[in-house]
């Protein structure tokens, strides 16, 4: 029988039920805020410490800080009932999701994954190890938003028995295999949890499934995976390799961190969509593999994709059929061809030009490899350009580069730049990046705000940037399909306080004008202390920061 109340929590309703307690939806009595109470099994509190463990580990999250990371309310006994309470999220969890659709769409399994990356990042920096994170532990809200669930808790429940092996803590299916192991998890453990939760999403199967529970914890341990793209033709092959990356059993061999691998997943839609505008481009289409061309006995040349079987039929080939083959179409083509056309398909000019390009490639090779410390000058000194590509080669070429070989030296001196860039490309995406250039027409309400604060960020107004995002915010969590303009809103919104932050904006000037108006206005100067407080008016109304002192000076102003 369901519970009425939960320590000062009204239950409504059931939400769900597994091994690890019921969980209800409730109302604060007091506050009347929405929480979630999950109800521990009575298992659970017979085990010794356990209690005190727990109260340990919900204070330590209460420290944890992230918009992704569920945010724990506070945990008790009610009579023989322990329980906690978390924040409610309107959703459904990845499990659900998955259930319903089988499969996610590879763009949005990286959205989705995103999120946990941050999740992730910051509990890491804060020591703390999730270790048991799968599809039921991820709630997607309503509004767009994913938060991770039940983080850190794993923790408290080492002592209990988790699996059926009762030694390995997790879930088969998503468990790393030095857990698997019964060894000691870590960050990267976490990480090949995720690398599974990306791999399920995409195929609609975990890597390894088994009869029972022993089954699928061998495979974890000794078992090969079949790649993804057995299972879906259009996966992206940069999004492949990170999940097999992500899976692979040496946890030395994953990525450094989430927050390399979020920057890694970041990169994958617009390789995606800068192959594609090549492509077509090209008149040609992208599913995400590579096109080698292929010349044929009779000479005729076209293009294929490559897969396990034809690549090797390529490597296979000799040169001298290769060069054959060549000449045979070189002869065959010159025979109608132009004068331009007959000079570039000459073979000694194409042999020569061959001989540019090897010669080339060797120099290029034998340039002195660039510093650490040069190649984040060089990533600089391209950010000091206009906004532009220059901008997306800065990223590709020196800063991330600088993230996956040395995070922890190069994470604090990179970000704020790749935060510039990302920003960058989403004005790019909404077709406003160079707006000096051209007239920008919005197409929406919520373009027009950005804009608006954008152009108040550029200009340095960051008080009254940071108040137009807060207030746009607040009406775009309203609908899922503001999702997009949200995110956005968000980026710009950190961006925004952090240069805030950066600027140490004065307000000396407002200060003295309050202080000399004062001073007039005790001599008896008041025609000269009424000037100044309508200047100060005139000049900071509107500026939230200067909020305070501007209603000091009307409220003098009236006075008099």
């Amino acid at each position: 029988m369901d519970p009425e109340k939960i320590g000062p929590y009204n239950v409504i309703r059931k939400i769900g039920e597994g091994g690890m307690g019921t969980v209800y939806y409730g109302r604060h009595e007091e506050t009347d805020k929405e929480a979630a109470i999950k109800i521990l099994p009575a298992s659970l509190s017979r085990e010794s410490g356990f209690i005190a463990r727990f109260a340990r580990e919900i204070d330590a999250l209460r420290q944890l800080s992230n918009p992704n990371v569920i945010e724990p309310f506070e945990s008790g006994v009610d009579g023989d009932t322990y329980y906690y309470a978390m924040e409610y999220i309107n959703g459904e969890t990845l499990m659900s999701k998955l259930r319903r659709e089988k499969r996610i769409p590879w763009r949005e399994a990286i959205e989705i994954a995103l999120p946990v990356c941050s999740a992730l990042k910051a509990a890491h920096d804060a020591g703390i190890i999730h270790r048991d994170l799968k599809p039921s532990n991820l709630m997607l809200g309503k509004d767009g938003e994913v938060k991770l669930t039940d983080f850190g808790v794993a923790q408290v429940f080492a002592g209990t028995r988790l699996t059926a092996t009762g030694g390995v803590i997790g879930t088969a299916e998503y468990m790393s295999p030095e857990q698997a192991q019964g060894k000691r998890a870590t960050k990267k453990s976490d990480l090949y949890s995720l690398g599974a939760l990306l791999y399920v999403m995409v195929t609609g199967r975990p890597p390894f499934t088994g009869k029972t529970t022993l089954d699928v914890i061998q495979k974890q341990k000794y078992g090969l995976f079949d790649r993804p793209s057995k299972f879906v033709d259009n996966i992206p092959h940069w999004l492949e390799d990170v999940i097999i990356q992500l899976l692979d059993k040496e946890p030395d061999k994953r990525h450094a961190d989430a927050y390399v691998l979020s920057r890694r997943l970041k990169e994958i839609p617009k390789l995606v969509d800068y192959s594609q505008e090549d492509s077509i481009i090209a008149g040609d289409t992208y599913d995400g593999s590579a096109p080698t061309v292929s010349i044929s006995e009779d000479g005729s040349i076209g293009t294929e994709k490559y897969n396990d079987e034809n690549l090797e039929e390529v490597r296979g080939a000799g040169s001298g059929t290769i060069m054959r083959n060549l000449v045979r179409e070189e002869i065959r083509h010159s025979q109608n061809a132009g004068l331009v056309g007959s000079f570039l398909n000459n073979i000694w000019v194409l042999l020569i030009m061959l001989g540019l390009v090897i010669y080339g490639g060797f120099y290029f090779i034998g340039q002195k490899k660039l510093s650490p410390e040069e190649m984040f000058q060089a990533g600089e000194k391209l950010l000091q350009n206009e906004e532009g590509s220059v901008w997306l080669r800065a990223e590709r070429e020196y800063f991330i580069p600088l993230l996956e070989n040395d995070p922890e030296e190069w994470e604090e001196k990179v970000n704020p730049y790749l935060q510039k860039i990302e920003f960058y490309r989403w004005k790019k995406e909404l077709g406003w990046s160079r707006v000096k250039k051209r007239k920008f027409i919005p197409e929406s309400d919520p373009e027009r705000f950005l804009f608006e604060a954008d152009r108040l960020f550029s200009a340095g107004e960051y008080a009254k940037a940071e108040q137009k995002l807060l207030s746009l915010k607040h009406l775009l969590v309203l609908k899922a399909e503001n999702t997009r303009f949200l995110k956005l809103t968000n980026q710009l919104l950190e961006e925004t306080k952090t240069k805030r932050k950066e600027s140490n904006h004065s307000y000396n000037l407002l200060d003295e004008g309050l202080a000399e108006a004062e001073k007039l206005n005790k001599e008896g100067k008041i025609k000269e202390a009424k000037n100044i407080w309508k200047s100060i008016i005139i000049l900071y109304e509107g500026d939230p920061a200067a909020y305070k002192k501007v209603q000091l000076a009307k409220k003098a102003l009236i006075n008099r």
